[in-house]
């Protein structure tokens, strides 16, 4: 493969990981616009993790793995802080805090050189590529995502809004296995 070809793949794989948090993000936002700020704080048992502790987790997993690990920031993160009981957050701090740190994961996205993917740096103790440090902050993002899609689901029971509408035979086939 050419070095031309070699850097468009890296490129468009580095627009798909954009693509992938913007529309989770998206999804996390769809939830927010259907939850209580009493909601954020309800965990489904006493030892799992509220909607505000996953999204300081993912805040934190972002930060550390992305904007530090890959965008050259300080690594400042306090992993066991993330799970610690936030007391009173309204959905509106919540968010904020999110699509801030999305932006800024993003924009060391974009600013990214497609050969950075291949280099080796230490993030949290390992000595990983830029492209696992990319692939497995995407898709944890993803993973805790359909997690608050889920809580969102069993909060609202009934009253939960779908947002995708399928348009196509083979769109509503997809939706049912979803």
């Amino acid at each position: 493969m050419s070095s031309s070809n070699q850097q468009d793949v890296g490129a468009a794989v580095i627009a798909e990981a954009r693509n992938t948090l913007a529309h989770a993000l998206h999804k996390i936002e769809h939830c927010l616009d259907q939850l209580r700020d009493a909601d954020v704080t309800w965990r489904p048992r006493p030892e799992m993790n509220s909607v505000a502790i996953v999204i300081n987790h993912l805040c934190g997993n972002l930060r550390q793995w992305l904007i530090s690990g890959l965008g050259g920031a300080a690594d400042v993160r306090n992993r066991p802080s993330e799970f610690a009981d936030p007391g009173q957050v309204t959905v509106a701090e919540l968010r904020q805090k999110l699509k801030l740190t999305v932006s800024e994961a993003d924009a060391v996205l974009a600013r990214l050189d497609p050969a950075d993917l291949l280099r080796t740096r230490r993030v949290q103790g390992f000595d990983v590529t830029g492209m696992h440090a990319m692939f497995h902050t995407v898709s944890h993002f993803e993973g805790h995502t359909h997690q608050i899609v889920q809580w969102t689901r069993l909060l609202r029971g009934d009253a939960y809004r779908f947002e995708f509408v399928p348009k196509t035979p083979e769109q509503g086939a997809a939706r049912a296995a979803d």
